[in-house]
């Protein structure tokens, strides 16, 4: 190849750099993205409402560095690290109009917990469930996630904003169909407020046990249905320290009403992470604590628009095997 050719080859790329580029500030002036191109956010579009880390606790976890980052993924310390962790976009659109067309109304962290045995020397390193016969160490998993028959789960929820968190379950069946509504949360007694920082653990830590068990009731089930409804006011519905029936017709009625457009986004590295003790503390009763703008972000984050102001709805399916 020539030297003039070897110039005329590096005047075309600059050229064709150029068109990129410009194509690429027409595509944003239109608020357009090409097709294809995978959709972000990040954590501090949703913990920003959160209260502020304290400013030694801040400046210690900036001079910490990308080591102590590393270490704590490990430990289940939090870390400055999960302040800007993004997401990515993990299904297409359910319900109403394409997101894009309509203003976010709503988000709904929610945080799905499986439980392992810990292993040596893990007790006293992870925030820890413990029994009387041994100790569980929660880990990260993603919303679509293949439960196995008999695996220990428990849920974190958290809201960016003020509001009343209720939780309804269906078993799923091979045919698509589901099963009778129940009510599961809040139960009677619960404090089912949500706010920025504040977790809510289902089941409770204070539970025994303080997990549910993946199991499959009949031949055909293939998962659970959870129904998730975050409103700006408490609703009419009474509480229980059992389980409580809701009409299907009921259910429907809510669906038309809420039902707005959902994605669901998912912490890109987060699936395996420990559960922290900052996230043990901001769901217990008597700590009084809140996760601060540092500390981990949910693991999923639901985003809803068109749909109603006041109320979120959510549905979040559990799949099963043996």
């Amino acid at each position: 190849m020539s030297f003039r050719q070897v110039k005329t080859n590096a005047a075309s790329t600059k050229v064709l750099t150029l068109v990129a580029v410009f194509l690429g500030l027409v595509l944003v002036a239109l608020g357009g993205v090409p097709q294809g191109t995978p959709r972000k956010i990040v954590s501090d579009d949703f913990t920003k409402n959160r209260p502020q880390a304290p400013a030694l606790e801040s400046s210690n976890q900036t001079s910490a560095g990308s080591r102590t980052n590393r270490q704590s993924a490990k430990t289940g310390s939090s870390s400055s690290v999960r302040q800007h962790r993004t997401y990515r976009l993990a299904s297409r659109p359910t319900g109403g109009r394409h997101p894009s067309s309509n203003k976010v109304l709503a988000q709904l962290g929610i945080t799905i917990w499986r439980l392992r045995q810990a292993k040596d020397g893990e007790v006293g390193t992870r925030a820890l469930i413990r029994e009387k016969s041994s100790s569980w160490v929660p880990e990260r998993v993603e919303a679509d996630t293949t439960f196995r028959e008999g695996d220990r789960v428990r849920l974190s929820v958290e809201s960016p904003t003020k509001g009343y968190l209720y939780v309804l379950d269906r078993d799923v069946f091979a045919d698509g169909t589901t099963g009778g509504v129940m009510l599961i949360y809040p139960w009677a007694g619960a404090l089912n407020e949500l706010r920025a920082g504040k977790l809510v653990d289902i089941p409770s830590q204070d539970d025994d046990p303080s997990y549910f068990t993946a199991r499959l009731t009949t031949p055909n089930q293939v998962g659970e249905l959870l129904t998730f409804i975050f409103s700006t006011s408490p609703l009419d519905l009474p509480t229980s320290d059992k389980p409580l029936q809701i009409s299907n017709v009921q259910i429907t009625e809510w669906e038309k009403l809420w039902a707005g457009s959902t994605e669901r986004f998912e912490m890109e590295g987060g699936a395996g992470e420990a559960w922290t003790l900052e996230e043990q503390q901001a769901a217990a009763r008597k700590t009084g604590r809140q996760l601060t703008q540092g500390d981990p972000a949910p693991q999923t984050i639901y985003r809803v628009s068109g749909g109603n102001s006041r109320v979120m709805f959510v549905n979040v399916r559990f799949q099963y095997a043996k």
